[in-house]
């Protein structure tokens, strides 16, 4: 009976060990957005200037389930919408996250606003976007070893915190480039906290900035290229990267293939179901010392784009 009890008591501290390394993952992560593989199909997360970049208005639905194995790793559903206004020199859109990791649960609304300066075969936009985000632990839902422990009999309140974000867009047919701040403050869920309170920082040191570029080479007839970037950084913070490359057959498949610093390799598929829409599926392999403890991360996403004009084509959308 004591050999029993010390194997339970070692096998707890283990799993106890793991949660801890993933908490301190997930904050090291938290310093920026939530992360998705399939970012260079729908750059309305990481960029407010993108929005009204298509011809006509544009829906997407993102499902991502992270580090699947793990509980309590994050799962996140994303939706987008967003059209071009005023003869395409602006752009509107509202976007939704719902995202839970662990006991934390966050929901994030967005408002985006675009300007943008029409050129004869390409385009400029200056973006800004609002964000209201409501954030709990729910504490009530741990399983404690103590039963009856006070600090877990209730959750803590909701809070609602407000941000903003900027950027640049510039786009043809062929290739894209973008730099954006999607949040200007840090709003963080303080578990530590005398009531388990949550704080706001403001400053320069708190911005996360993204740069994305792509750019689509027709091999073939039948063939085309994708290959994109995307880098991330803020201050006291190593850059991160997503380097990737898709490949589009008969302007119908699409296969790709990606690496995130640090962090995992990926393989995508695609297809263009039609000119107005398109479904993906990338899946992560982990290459960080989660790798142990999980058996990778599964994205779908199913895009869709709204004829406003039956006489108008539409043309296949690369970005």
């Amino acid at each position: 009976m004591e050999l029993l009890l010390q194997r339970g008591y070692k096998n707890r501290m283990r799993i106890y060990a793991i949660m801890v390394f993933i908490c301190c993952s997930i904050r090291v992560q938290a310093q920026f957005e939530p992360m998705f593989t399939q970012y260079m199909f729908n750059e309305t997360f990481i960029n407010p200037a993108y929005v009204g970049s298509h011809e006509n208005p544009a829906a997407t639905l993102l499902y991502r389930n992270q580090w699947v194995g793990i509980n309590g790793a994050p799962v996140t559903q994303t939706f987008t919408f967003h059209a071009p206004v005023a003869d395409r020199r602006l752009g509107l859109g509202i976007s939704a996250m719902n995202e839970n990791i662990g006991v934390t649960h966050q929901l994030t609304a967005k408002v985006n606003a675009a300007y943008r300066l029409l050129f004869p075969n390409s385009a400029l936009s200056f973006g800004l976007q609002g964000e209201f985000t409501n954030q709990e632990i729910k504490y009530t839902e741990l399983n404690t070893i103590t039963p009856g422990d006070n600090q877990f009999l209730s959750d803590q309140e909701r809070h609602f915190r407000p941000n903003a974000g900027f950027g640049m867009y510039y786009y043809n047919d062929k290739f894209y480039a973008g730099i954006s701040v999607p949040r200007v403050l840090e709003n963080i869920l303080d578990p530590s906290g005398k009531e388990h309170d949550s704080r706001t920082n403001k400053g320069f040191q708190y911005w996360h900035y993204y740069f994305a570029t792509g750019v689509v080479l027709e091999l073939n007839e039948d063939l085309k290229m994708k290959p994109s970037l995307m880098m991330k950084a803020v201050q006291n913070a190593p850059v991160e990267m997503d380097i990737d490359a898709n490949f589009m057959i008969k302007d119908f498949l699409w296969l790709g293939c990606g690496f995130r610093t640090g962090d995992a390799l990926s393989a995508m598929i695609g297809f263009q179901l039609t000119k107005q829409m398109r479904f993906g599926y990338s899946y992560d392999f982990t290459v960080s010392k989660l790798q142990r403890y999980n058996s990778g991360s599964h994205e779908f996403t199913l895009s869709y784009e709204f004829r406003t004009d039956k006489n108008k084509v539409i043309s296949t959308r690369y970005f």
